[in-house]
């Protein structure tokens, strides 16, 4: 039987921008070369860490970009390693910051939503990229 204390805690965000040079909409994914897939920048929290802080560190750790939270997008729930994991996250703006290849994350990749929803590994997070434009922030269009 699993308890609630089993299951594993984590946090992230889908981190967006406008591109630079368009003025489009850019999400950043993460590689992680351990699982060699493509994900949103989340993590698990610290012993006594709340879940937007959380998400935030996990940003910064892994993007190497400071970002400005914004509404809470849907939590995913699924079994990691044969263990109940719950992920809640927020959509998060970019703000400052440049990307550091570490042993963890070794890429990043700013992609429009359609492009991001193709390159994303688990199909589960592709409905965070649908739930993000359905939140509307600046340059925004619905996703093919």
């Amino acid at each position: 039987m699993v308890t609630p204390g089993d299951t594993v805690q984590a946090a992230g965000c889908v981190l967006w921008r406008r591109a630079p040079e368009r003025s489009v909409l850019e999400l950043c994914l993460v590689h992680r070369p351990k699982y060699d897939d493509w994900s949103h920048p989340k993590g698990k929290l610290k012993r006594g860490e709340d879940h937007l802080a959380a998400a935030l560190r996990e940003v910064a750790e892994e993007t190497g970009y400071a970002a400005r939270p914004g509404v809470e997008l849907p939590t995913l729930r699924y079994l990691a390693n044969g263990r109940p994991k719950e992920v809640r996250y927020w959509a998060a703006a970019a703000v400052t910051g440049a990307f550091a290849p570490s042993d963890e994350v070794d890429r990043i990749l700013w992609l429009e939503p359609a492009a991001a929803r193709d390159r994303l590994t688990q199909p589960r997070d592709r409905d965070l990229v649908d739930a993000l434009l359905a939140t509307r922030p600046p340059g925004t269009a619905p996703c093919p």
